[in-house]
Parts: structure tokens; C-alpha cells; sequence
């Protein structure tokens, strides 16, 4: 019977909701414990989500000699800090994205993995999942010719003031937040990485990026568009599209279980229907089976550290109203 992993969650934060189903449903995982800043919190947390175990600080939680693996669930500009905290303290770690904040934060982490031996996998969960696999066999297998533009777009009203996500030094902005997944989804079709980008943004409140709208050139002059914002209306789509054909992808991001993406050759339109698992399973069991199996992992760090440089350069273009050579 194989090793089963013991999991803690660091912080109480909403998204660990997605995590804790998968958790408890693996057969190789167990959520053990959870942190909070206060251990009222820890304590109410645990026993909502029967979870064994409950600390009071993140320290704590990093002390118990039995959680095996941390997810990373703390507000963007804290992935780095607690990330390697974690690695040094023993523990392998899923961090939500974004892994950092910029290319430094990036290495730093990633020489921490490497000097522990412990495993540290950023969490972008639609790319375990069957939808994207379909999408990028699509791509590669010639089904839509030569891939000459792809375009997507992640949106969503946010309607919680003073939220992190809208305070700059903290991280915020759409980009950051949602703009990382359609930029995310184009270069992982491609395979290549952008060799100059633009950006607009409209800056919010908090100083970040309310609303983002970016371009990019890929090798070959393979062209990418892309929108990201938290003052329009929810819409979230990809289109790639070929010399033969075109596929779109209506739900690309957090697909459900039983979703189709459509493909289209001259006049011909083609539903094809994808049987996949619930969305976080897939990288809770990438990452044990990089653990327990030295498995390569889906979403790799130099994979991790090349979409954080392509966020980094449209903000530099956005703030400069100038393009960005890479």
C-alpha cells in the first residue's frame, strides 16, 4: 500500500475550500491540520471542516513533524516568504498562484526546493485537467493547421472592498489574479515562450490593475490577446486558431467534471465531449506522484518562473505605454 501524505493548510482562506473535497477523497492524502493567525480561528475552521488538527500560528503548523505537505493558500505577497519557510522546515509544498511576485522571489524559491530536496509545485489545477490535456493534443496533433492566434479572456465583478486583490503591495490586480490563467493557457498550447508583449491597464483604488488588456508575440509572429478584469462582467473563453480550423474552449479555466470544447474545420463544427475529474484532484495527485514517484510535475518551476516574467513585462509596458522586447 503506498505512503499516504499528511496535508496542512496554511491560512483559512476561501480557495481551500477546492482543496479540502480532493484531500479527503484521495486515497493517498489526509488533511491533518490547519493554521490560522489566532487559534479561535484555527479551532473554528477545524471543527467546521473536521479537520484533526489546529494551530493558532503558521509556525506551529510548520513544527509538526507529521504534516508531510503544505498548501499554500496565504495572499500573493506572502507565496514567497512561507513557501520557503515551509520547504526549510521539511515540508513539500503546493503554492497557489501566483508562485511569486517577481523573478526574484521565483529563484529564491525554487533554490530552496533544490537545496531541501522537497518538492514545490505552483497551483494552476485546469492544467491536470482532461479539458486542457484534449486542447493541447488538439494543437500539437495538426487538427487546426498552424497555430497563427489564440485569444482569451478571464472576468469577474469583485464586489468585497479593501480585498487584497485590489491593493498593489499586497499583490493585487487582475493580472495577477485572473490574467495569469488565459497567459498561462496560451503559452502551455504554444510550447514557446512571448518574444515582446503590450499592456493597457486601468488602475484601481488600491493602486493595481482593475482591468488589463494585453497582446503578445510568440515566435513565428504567432499572436496572443488576452483581457483580464475585476469591473466587467463574468466572461471566461479560449480560442486558438489555425490555418485549418479553430477550437474554442467556453469554460478553459475551472472546468467541471463533463465539459466539450468545440472544433471547427471550414464548414464542419465539431462538439467533442470530455469526461474529467473534479478540478483540484488533478494536482493534488500530480504532486504526490511527484513525491512518491519522482514523477516530472505538470506545471514545473521554470514553467512557473516564465509566466511570472510574462505578467512582469506587460506590467512594464502598461506603466510605460511602450512594448516590451523579452
Amino acid at each position: 500500500m503506498e505512503q499516504k501524505l499528511n496535508w496542512g493548510l496554511l491560512s483559512t482562506a476561501k480557495i481551500n475550500r477546492a482543496l479540502i473535497k480532493p484531500l479527503n477523497a484521495s486515497k493517498r492524502t489526509r488533511l491533518l491540520a490547519v493554521a490560522s493567525r489566532s487559534q479561535a480561528s484555527a479551532d473554528a475552521y477545524a471543527q467546521e471542516w473536521k479537520i484533526p488538527r489546529a494551530y493558532g500560528s503558521y509556525e506551529a503548523l510548520l513544527a509538526d513533524s507529521e504534516i508531510d505537505v503544505i498548501y499554500n493558500s496565504l495572499p500573493n505577497h506572502l507565496h514567497a516568504e512561507w513557501t520557503i519557510k515551509a520547504l526549510r522546515a521539511g515540508k513539500h509544498v503546493l503554492c497557489e498562484k501566483p508562485l511569486g511576485l517577481n523573478l526574484e522571489e521565483v529563484d529564491a524559491m525554487t533554490r530552496a526546493s533544490q537545496e531541501t530536496g522537497k518538492a514545490l509545485m505552483e497551483g494552476f489545477m485546469y492544467r491536470h485537467h482532461a479539458q486542457t490535456l484534449k486542447a493541447k493534443e488538439l494543437a500539437d496533433s495538426g487538427a487546426l493547421g498552424k497555430i497563427q492566434f489564440i485569444r482569451g479572456s478571464f472576468t469577474y465583478i469583485l464586489t468585497r472592498a479593501g480585498n487584497f486583490r485590489q491593493v498593489k503591495e499586497m499583490g493585487g490586480g487582475s493580472i495577477w489574479d485572473i490574467g495569469c490563467y488565459p497567459i498561462s493557457y496560451a503559452r502551455m498550447i504554444l510550447g514557446a515562450e512571448p518574444v515582446e508583449v503590450f499592456g493597457w491597464q486601468v488602475e484601481g483604488p488600491g493602486g493595481s490593475d482593475e482591468s488589463f488588456v494585453g497582446q503578445m508575440r510568440f515566435p513565428n509572429d504567432v499572436l496572443f490577446q488576452f483581457d483580464s478584469s475585476f469591473d466587467y462582467s463574468f466572461r471566461v473563453h479560449m480560442e486558438i486558431v489555425g490555418t485549418e480550423g479553430s477550437l474554442s474552449i467556453p469554460d478553459p479555466f475551472k472546468p467541471r467534471r463533463n465539459c466539450s470544447i468545440v472544433l471547427k474545420r471550414g464548414e464542419q463544427e465539431e462538439t467533442i465531449s470530455i469526461k474529467g475529474e473534479e478540478l483540484y484532484r488533478g494536482e493534488v495527485e500530480n504532486l504526490v506522484d511527484v513525491i512518491l514517484h519522482q514523477s516530472p510535475p505538470r506545471v514545473t518551476l521554470s514553467d512557473s518562473r516564465a509566466n511570472i516574467a510574462a505578467i512582469l513585462a506587460l506590467l512594464h509596458s502598461a506603466e510605460t505605454d511602450k512594448p516590451v522586447i523579452l
